[in-house]
């Protein structure tokens, strides 16, 4: 797929439009307000602790409360947590833009700015949790997240000029107000977006029938073949599964956002110091420096749309640590403005860069039903990541030198990536072998698999084991525990049950494209049949938590397959 054809596809998505024109609007509203602020601290205290200490403020609702956040946004309507949280900011806008244009008490318009705060921090992982359920496959994962950062990028370069020309012109009051205005934009668009889309949840069943696999093979193993109809009648009780949790790519995410938290905390401070010290050209140049991270941002942001739209991006993840630790790298050698403004371009492309793919990465492989609570934990950490390095690369710098602290940040960024992406695995991969992704194209059109995206299937099956099995070799035993799933690419396996006298009878012969090992895994329960290969043949075996993973993705997979095994349409 070009970037082009992926970005059209993605203007033909009028939800996902909207969402995002109003989140860029809002954003604007945010720089607006953001700049509008410091200037009110500062004229009416005159003092530059106070303005830190505010600063400081600000960050520290997201260490308190990203977690609980996500909580939230797991446990209920995203687009209305959403939704709430803009109005009461909005409502928050309101009131401090009348206390501005009263004069009212500078420690009242900082409290509900720290409220503010708060009620901000929900919107981190509600639209990383939202977002996704609003493209039509995951194809539109990447350009999606392409095009937010993008937006995001191209508001933090508008929002400050329009807020210094507004403020200029007609007082700070204005840009609260209108920052109130912009919240109420995205209420609008929100309150007119459909429902959400959970993968995990499990819908009430109906009582009318729904196409299925035809036949049972063994006793709670299903093979899929033809279809037939389900008899009508109540549903039956099915065992809920544990969501699956991946924990090592999750580490490797988490560390790959910890380790740029920390260096570009850092560098937000040593701005200052790289434009007044070590260039020698004066307080103003700090601006320069900042102006300079945000076209690199929106470069980055708009560079990734050629990356995220790959099958396999643990390749681009390096490509964006790589080109964020040049840029670092460079900031500790070059000798002048100019330069150091370029290099910092090329530090904030790699960091955009790194942060959609990672982004990207994160909804492949987080089940919807805990990517909230996922999301929280990751931006509490790299938030106090983000902190430490505002603390500790200025000491550093003063106490080594700001060179060495540099060029050491580059490193420690692409020691980083390399470990997170060892982490995170070939789900993160350059996608599995062509037959696998033929096999699973064709489970994917079975009617046990409708509903499960094909993009979910293909990144579920290039964590798939191929294994070549000899004639004779027996796959699975009656009665061991339950671990994997299966799909048969190649030969044929039959299935033989035990029988009381000690002996055992043959229940069928499967062959390509059938599938056994589900029931087991879905009800926890022992093997209740031998499969053993009848001839030479090649299996996809599919881990426990990754087949979990993959019934999770369409709502009624499970209790299908359930529904089948208990039908009693196989010898007992």
């Amino acid at each position: 797929m070009s970037v082009l054809r992926a970005y059209r596809g993605l203007l033909s998505n009028g939800p996902l439009v909207r969402l995002l024109s109003g989140e860029f609007v809002s954003s604007i509203g945010d720089w607006l307000y953001l700049v509008a602020l410091l200037i009110v601290v500062y004229e009416t205290s005159a003092d530059p602790i106070l303005l830190g200490l505010v600063g400081a403020a600000r960050i520290l609702p997201y260490v308190a409360l990203s977690i609980p956040a996500g909580i939230i946004a797991d446990r209920y309507e995203r687009r209305l947590v959403l939704l709430i949280t803009d109005v009461a900011r909005g409502t928050i806008m309101l009131v401090m833009a009348c206390l501005v244009a009263l004069d009212g008490p500078l420690w009242a318009i900082v409290t509900l700015a720290i409220l503010a705060t708060c009620f901000s921090c929900f919107f981190g992982p509600t639209i990383g949790a939202y977002l996704p359920s609003l493209v039509r496959d995951e194809r539109e994962l990447g350009p999606a997240n392409s095009a937010w950062s993008t937006l995001d990028n191209l508001a933090f370069v508008i929002g400050p000029a329009v807020g210094a020309i507004l403020i200029g012109l007609s007082g700070i009051a204005l840009a609260f107000f209108l920052n109130a205005a912009s919240f109420a934009v995205i209420a609008v668009v929100l309150w007119r977006l459909p429902p959400e889309r959970r993968q995990g949840a499990l819908p009430a069943a109906s009582e009318s029938s729904a196409p299925a696999p035809a036949e049972l093979t063994t006793e709670g193993e299903v093979t899929v073949s033809e279809t037939r109809d389900v008899p009508a009648g109540p549903a039956p009780a099915t065992v809920a599964a544990p969501v699956p949790l991946p924990r090592a790519p999750l580490v490797g995410l988490a560390l790959i956002d910890t380790v740029t938290g920390f260096v570009f905390g850092g560098l937000g401070v040593l701005t200052v110091v790289l434009a007044t010290d070590q260039f020698g050209a004066g307080e103003a140049a700090t601006g320069f420096l900042n102006a300079a991270v945000g076209v690199g941002g929106i470069l980055g942001a708009i560079g990734s749309g050629a990356f995220v739209i790959r099958p396999g991006l643990r390749g681009p993840l390096l490509v964006g640590s790589a080109t964020l630790a040049v840029g670092v790298a460079a900031l500790g050698l070059v000798g002048g403005l100019g330069p150091a403004l370029v290099a910092m371009a090329i530090a904030s492309t790699g960091s955009l860069l790194t942060e959609v793919v990672s982004t990207t990465l994160f909804q492949r492989i987080v089940p919807d039903a805990v990517r909230g609570r996922a999301l929280g934990t990751i931006a509490t950490i790299s938030t106090l990541a983000y902190a430490a390095g505002s603390l500790v690369m200025p000491i550093a710098a003063g106490a080594l030198g700001m060179e060495p602290v540099l060029l050491t940040s580059g490193v420690l960024v692409v020691i980083g990536a390399i470990v997170s992406v060892l982490l995170i695995g070939r789900g993160g991969g350059g996608g599995p072998a062509p037959d696998l992704v033929a096999a699973a194209g064709r489970i994917g059109e079975l009617a046990v698999f409708a509903g499960v995206p094909q993009a979910r299937l293909a990144d579920a099956f290039s964590r798939a084991a191929a294994v070549d099995v000899a004639a004779g070799t027996v796959v699975i035993r009656e009665g061991d525990p339950a671990d994997r799933f299966y799909v048969i690419v190649d030969g044929t396996f039959d299935v033989d049950q035990a029988t009381p006298d000690g002996g055992s009878r043959r229940l069928r012969t499967m062959g390509p494209d059938e599938v056994f090992g589900e029931i087991g895994l879905l009800t926890e329960s022992p093997r209740s049949a031998t499969v053993r290969a009848a001839t030479d043949g090649r299996l996809l075996a599919l881990d426990a938590p990754d087949f979990l993973g993959l019934v999770e993705a369409a709502a009624d997979v499970g209790p299908r397959l359930l529904a089948l095994h208990r039908g009693g349409a196989t010898p007992g």
